[in-house]
């Protein structure tokens, strides 16, 4: 008999670059293997090197994350799926699977030719922000779906 597996999360946004892998980074972080949590995009680039920074302020070594596509996720590993998008179009996830939205500016979106350390600020700002939120996953995986 195998052991029950751990609920999955699927957090997506745009490029799987700055939200999405905040979100995984902080999720495997916080809830350890109770959650399988997992980060993709519609169109998937690679981790912004600010998002690992802010990662890694809180000594969370996201190094090893990568961006994926959807089509890399298994459907059937999923319970839920967050879509972290806040002015552009979200990713569909086609499969039947519980959903939260959580509107999010993009760190990487603001003006590039600002001081580092104004562009990491607004990293900061959605990765606490994204902290604080995680705080409620526990209780959103285990509601019973209603008809």
């Amino acid at each position: 008999m195998t052991a029950p597996r751990p609920p999955g999360v699927l957090f997506l946004c745009v490029a799987n670059s700055a939200r999405s892998q905040l979100a995984e980074g902080l999720a495997r972080h916080l809830f350890g293997d109770a959650i399988s949590a997992w980060s993709a995009g519609s169109a998937p680039s690679r981790p912004h090197p600010l998002a690992l920074r802010a990662l890694a302020e809180l000594g969370i070594d996201a190094s090893g994350q990568t961006s994926k596509p959807i089509s890399a996720v298994d459907p059937a590993a999923i319970d839920l799926v967050v879509t972290l998008c806040a002015e552009e179009v979200c990713p569909a996830w086609l499969a039947p699977t519980r959903r939260l939205h959580w509107p999010l500016p993009d760190p990487a979106g603001g003006p590039n030719d600002a001081p580092e350390a104004a562009r990491l600020e607004r990293f900061r700002a959605v990765r606490d922000t994204l902290r604080e939120r995680l705080t409620t996953l526990p209780s959103h995986l285990h509601k019973q779906d209603t008809p």
